[in-house]
């Protein structure tokens, strides 16, 4: 494993957070003109999956360090995405490959992640990582991808695969080829990140992946400090922040781990940076990406307005045993209220914040790719595409 470094992070992520009215659609299962966005069933909506593909050898503590850095930002651009006015859903799945901590059989791979849509698992998962000296076999994990992964079946689905890593991309006893072949069967883009001088991953193969994939080649090799860019409007959404996790009411056996993890994956993204904390804060603020209805009732009851008449005993939440389920009801339909609110104001807040960070960005950016922005820049592409457009 070569020694690398790593590129600043400095992604300009436009935040878009207000629901707006459907387009018309003729198509079977597809939303009315009448029906607001965010009140589409989640079934009828089109999808958004993305694969990260993290290369966990002794060398890459960096490009870890990026994804925990901007997971947040990478699902506030996806959040900005709607197909014919609607917002997807959107799931992302995680992977690490060449790990001599991983099995040999399984060629030093591991699914760390399924595709999900529970983002605090995800967030809890990429912190965990540990780096370890290790094989590099990309065909072999873009293979398991394609494989394990339940990708969406409609046409409009848009379905991105990002690896990412320093050796050269033929390692290993799978053919990068016919793994990217097997993903464009699934119209499945493959896109590659090398860590290291651009010309060298030319040679290592990087850039052939890539194109084989009909995705996007990316270098990202730099020795400067992660760079984040505080705003005025940072403080207001963390105290914004604060009264959204006061709105969340647990309910059944999962409750108090699942809040637990909430409060744990706002303590982890805090210590990336306060930065990294609020562009977390505004992902929480968006129903779409967002949602917890395994284990919260506010999020059960908007999908499900017989939620609570259809509670268990053993499901009610601890601290209203011995309420009626119709005063159980008016509680959760008070915090609904009261989570609507504090989502439009940090919806509010988080554009204004983006407004500053894109000024701020006019005056440093200097045209360098590094993770976040290879990403993003590639997702707005494909979107394009696939026939998304960015919301207002």
């Amino acid at each position: 494993m070569k020694k690398a470094s790593f590129l600043p992070i400095i992604l300009a992520v436009a935040f878009t957070l207000n629901s707006c009215n459907a387009k018309s659609q003729t198509a079977e299962n597809e939303p009315q003109t009448s029906q607001p966005a965010s009140d589409v069933p989640a079934a009828n909506r089109t999808k958004i999956q993305v694969a990260l593909l993290l290369d966990t050898s002794n060398s890459m503590d960096g490009l870890i360090d990026q994804a925990k850095s901007r997971l947040w930002d990478i699902v506030n651009t996806l959040t900005t995405l709607k197909y014919k006015g609607v917002t997807p859903n959107i799931e992302i799945s995680l992977y690490e490959y060449g790990n001599d901590g991983l099995q040999k059989s399984e060629n030093f791979i591991r699914q760390v992640t399924p595709m999900t849509s529970d983002l605090d698992l995800l967030s809890e998962k990429l912190f965990a990582l540990r780096t370890n000296g290790g094989l590099e076999y990309c065909g072999a994990v873009i293979q398991r991808a394609v494989s394990d992964i339940d990708w969406g079946k409609q046409e409009s689905d848009m379905k991105l695969i990002y690896i990412a890593g320093n050796e050269p991309f033929d390692q290993g006893g799978v053919s990068y080829k016919e793994s990217v072949i097997n993903a464009l069967s699934k119209d499945i883009y493959v896109n590659t990140i090398f860590c290291g001088n651009r010309e060298e991953g030319v040679r290592g193969l990087w850039q052939d992946g890539a194109a084989r994939g009909k995705g996007k080649y990316f270098n990202i090799d730099s020795n400067a400090k992660v760079r984040y860019i505080a705003t005025p409007y940072d403080d207001r959404i963390d105290a914004c922040n604060t009264k959204l996790n006061d709105t969340y009411i647990g309910y059944g056996t999962l409750a108090d781990e699942k809040k637990a993890n909430q409060e744990l994956q706002d303590s982890n993204a805090s210590s990336i940076s306060q930065s990294n904390k609020v562009s977390r804060a505004v992902s929480k603020s968006t129903k779409t990406a967002y949602k917890n209805e395994s284990w919260d009732l506010v999020d059960k009851y908007d999908s499900d307005k017989d939620a609570v008449q259809n509670l268990k005993e053993s499901e009610i939440p601890k601290e209203y045993k011995g309420k009626s389920k119709a005063e159980i009801e008016v509680i959760v339909k008070e915090k609904q209220a009261e989570r609507s609110k504090v989502q439009s104001e940090i919806a509010e807040l988080a554009k204004k914040r983006q407004a500053y960070i894109d000024a701020e960005m006019k005056k440093i950016d200097n045209g360098a790719d590094d993770l976040g922005k290879a990403i993003n820049s590639s997702i707005i592409a494909f979107s394009k595409v696939k026939g998304y457009e960015a919301g207002e």
